[in-house]
């Protein structure tokens, strides 16, 4: 893929005005030169990535060190690790790790498919990392990077926080980028653990009252898109992700973690990860997460979509490790993906799988393009009531099938090949039931009693219109769970 740069002389490099209730970001143009391959680049919140793949906060994007290899493998966007503005009051603890395996007995070598956490924000200086946001900005200026922020309740603080993470733009020549050194923001309203005494994290996604004041404090003050992130731990998410936009945000990201207790040590009694003999429920992730983070981003793709125009976006999080994960995301309406624990656990250079894969999804459908699939699956989930409906429709239908064209007298004219496979599948069925009628099913199969002629009807109307073959194996499956 070929990246073309925006330039300019020094004399046309003149700050950008900011135009007031306008959001602004850098100037960069990217094109794609590859001949029917599947592109892959999105614009969200008017932001260009070269993919959708971006890293989620957490220790991924910790410092600048590890910032910067993302960008070099090839991530469309960082969001780095959430910091506030006093890192003093953030003190972590070892071990804050657990994981859970596929393998019962807890073998090593067997698949992680749980990891759980108990780690805080950035520890680090504010004044450090805002640094190193500049650092990177100089180094990649048309590379989307993202900062993650949470304060306590209180106005000021947040007010504070925004105004140092948006200081005046950088300019470096002979590239132009105009605005605050960071793209977009991201609010973490949604960390299960720590600090819950100062209104942190979760305990404002949680209550939607402090969520619609907090964004509104933030929104005054912001002059970048700023994505609210969901707390899963909560009944209905749509409720914050509804309170988030309303109130001025351009996207929301979900999820974060789930709030769990990894396990007990049955030979200690003492609940893991282990701190002196104690522990705190923590946040959960990873693969056996991905169902519900499903579930959830759903459940606001389908608020947003009903309720929002076009312009908020959606970012999707939780259990990506394949580029089929990252589909069912967009399938479902998600902008874009963010990977955390899969880049701890896969390294840096999962992106290139991710990319590969989801571009093999892509050409399968024949797909140019991730707006050409977004939002596809969502049109098919409904309650449980019309599922129902649906289903006794169906089976309404089918019957119907089954009772035409029996004999001579059913002939109407009006499509005869059609006509002509309905008395096929129809004649299908009655040589089913003659078999049936004449024992040729039993075939020594143990513990098995064969229908009786005058339930074949009954039990036939639960079987799909398929081939004989396939109505056996599932009359014989019906008969076995009895």
């Amino acid at each position: 893929m070929e990246s073309l740069t925006l330039r300019a002389s020094p004399s046309t490099a003149a700050p950008l005005r900011r135009v007031p209730g306008r959001r602004h970001a850098a100037v960069s143009v990217r094109a794609s030169t590859g001949a029917g391959e599947p592109d892959l680049s999105v614009r969200v919140n008017g932001l260009k990535m070269p993919n959708p793949f971006v890293i989620g906060s957490g220790p991924p994007g910790t410092n600048y060190t590890v910032m910067k290899r993302a960008f070099d493998e090839g991530w469309g966007g960082v969001i780095a690790k959430t910091v506030s503005l006093d890192a003093e009051k953030v003190i972590n603890v070892t071990p804050r790790y657990a994981r859970l395996r596929a393998d019962p007995n807890g073998s090593t070598k067997s698949r992680i498919i749980g990891w759980q956490n108990i780690e805080l924000i950035s520890d680090r200086p504010l004044e450090t990392m805002l640094n190193e946001f500049k650092q990177l900005k100089k180094e990649y200026p048309d590379r989307i990077l993202i900062g993650s922020i949470m304060e306590e309740y209180n106005k000021a603080a947040w007010h504070e926080l925004i105004e140092r993470v948006e200081e005046s733009g950088v300019v470096t020549f002979p590239y132009v980028y105009l605005g605050a050194f960071l793209d977009a923001l991201e609010i973490n309203f949604s960390c299960p653990h720590g600090m819950p005494e100062r209104k942190m994290g979760a305990a404002v996604g949680q209550d939607c009252d402090l969520l619609e004041e907090v964004c509104g404090w933030i929104n005054e003050k912001a002059t970048v898109p700023v994505w609210a992130k969901m707390t899963p731990n909560i009944t209905d998410i749509t409720k914050p992700a509804r309170i988030s936009l309303k109130s001025g945000c351009e996207g929301v990201s979900a999820i974060n973690t789930i709030m769990s207790v990894m396990g007990i040590n049955l030979k200690t009694l003492r609940p893991e990860p282990c701190v002196e003999g104690y522990s705190t429920p923590g946040g959960y992730s990873a693969r056996a997460v991905h169902p519900i983070a499903l579930a959830k981003v759903m459940q606001i793709a389908r608020m947003m979509k009903e309720e929002f125009a076009d312009g908020q976006s959606l970012s999707a999080i939780g259990g990506v490790e394949t580029g089929n994960d990252a589909a069912e995301f967009i399938l479902l309406g998600a902008d874009t993906v963010q990977v955390c624990t899969g880049v701890m656990m896969h390294g840096y250079g999962l992106v290139k799988k991710l990319c590969a894969e989801l571009q093999d999804f892509m050409r399968q459908h024949n797909f140019s393009s991730i707006e050409d699939f977004r939002g596809a699956s969502l049109p098919y989930f409904t309650t449980h009531t019309d599922l129902v409906h649906r289903q006794r429709e169906a089976i309404n239908q089918r019957k119907a099938i089954r009772k035409g064209l029996e004999s001579d007298k059913d002939w109407t004219g009006d499509g005869f090949v059609k006509e002509t496979e309905s008395m096929e599948t129809c004649r299908a069925h009655k040589l089913f039931h003659v078999n049936i009628k004449s024992g040729s099913l039993g075939f020594g199969i143990s513990g098995l009693d064969l229908v009786k002629p005058r339930d074949f009807k009954s039990l036939l109307d639960r079987v799909p219109e398929q081939s004989v073959q396939t109505s056996i194996v599932q009359v014989l499956y019906f008969e076995t769970r009895k």
